[in-house]
């Protein structure tokens, strides 16, 4: 509502700065009443975004999803306290917060496109751990980021070859069209050391999320078929991406992953899940990637 009126009642010159002066105004009533009210009433940490920057990374609790991708880091994809980490999609630090606790002689990286998460991080965590590096990626995406610099099928990760240990993309190839993240697949390869894990959360179609979603079951159906993907909304199609997972298989076989696991999600109606989206879980082998 409030972008909607900006748009339609003020000159394009002021857009920014009113809407700065918006978001400061809520902030600070966030941090100095209702942060002091929630820390006593259920124990929200300092690192715990405001509302709008929650929200601005999805649904699910800050917290709550945070620790449960902490476990599933260490379970599922093997982290250790040591090893060099990067996150695909960093957000407002929901993955990282946790992590601060648990790298302690490790090291994060984390980008993101939309900048007022990224500033959030640079501000209240990378300053309490040093270790903990955040900055802001300028892709092009019709959702988080129209007026974005850079086509996510031609951005390079801001890191050399073989910089990681573990790569993570929680909820990113939720968002993506398949040139876009067949390309950031090939990147998060090029930048895990040999050995190295990724993590990536996905929709997946296979015979069984089919079936459910066919039996009405599925919290998100998917209904608009697409090129190699199916989407919930035809006017916007990167808000949720389901991909086959044969075709997601043949991708982590194109980059020279190993797919040691995928965990199923419970969007469609599962009644064992490991999390709300697929979870797959894959080794860079020693073969030459291939290069989008």
């Amino acid at each position: 509502m409030l972008k909607r009126a900006i748009r339609k009642f003020v000159p394009k010159a002021l857009e920014d700065p009113l809407r700065s002066a918006y978001h400061a105004t809520t902030d600070l009533f966030d941090l100095l009443i209702l942060r002091r009210i929630e820390m006593r009433l259920h124990g929200r940490g300092e690192m715990t975004p405001p509302r709008r920057l929650v929200g601005a990374i999805g649904g699910g609790g800050f917290e709550e999803v945070g620790r449960e991708f902490l476990a599933h880091f260490i379970s599922l994809g093997g982290l250790e306290p040591h090893e060099r980490v990067l996150d695909v999609g960093c957000g407002s630090g929901r993955m990282a917060a946790p992590l601060t606790a648990y790298l302690t002689s490790g090291s994060y990286e984390g980008f993101d496109i939309v900048g007022d998460t990224v500033r959030w991080c640079q501000t209240r965590i990378t300053p309490r751990f040093p270790r903990f590096r955040f900055q802001k990626s300028d892709v092009r995406s019709e959702v988080f980021n129209p007026r974005g610099s850079f086509l996510a099928s031609e951005y390079r990760f801001p890191f050399e070859d073989a910089s990681f240990d573990f790569v993570f993309l929680t909820s990113v190839f939720t968002h993506m069209l398949p040139e876009d993240m067949e390309h950031y697949l090939s990147e998060t390869a090029r930048v895990l050391k040999v050995g190295g894990r990724c993590l990536i959360t996905f929709f997946l179609l296979n015979e069984e999320s089919l079936a459910l979603i066919a039996s009405g079951k599925a919290a998100l159906r998917f209904p608009f078929e697409r090129n190699g993907f199916r989407t919930n909304s035809a006017d916007h199609p990167e808000l949720a991406i389901a991909y086959p997972e044969d075709r997601i298989r043949g991708l982590f076989d194109k980059f020279g992953l190993t797919l040691r696991s995928i965990s199923g999600g419970s969007w469609c109606g599962r009644d064992s899940f490991a999390s709300f989206q697929e979870i797959a879980v894959a080794v860079k082998n020693g073969a030459e990637p291939a290069r989008t």
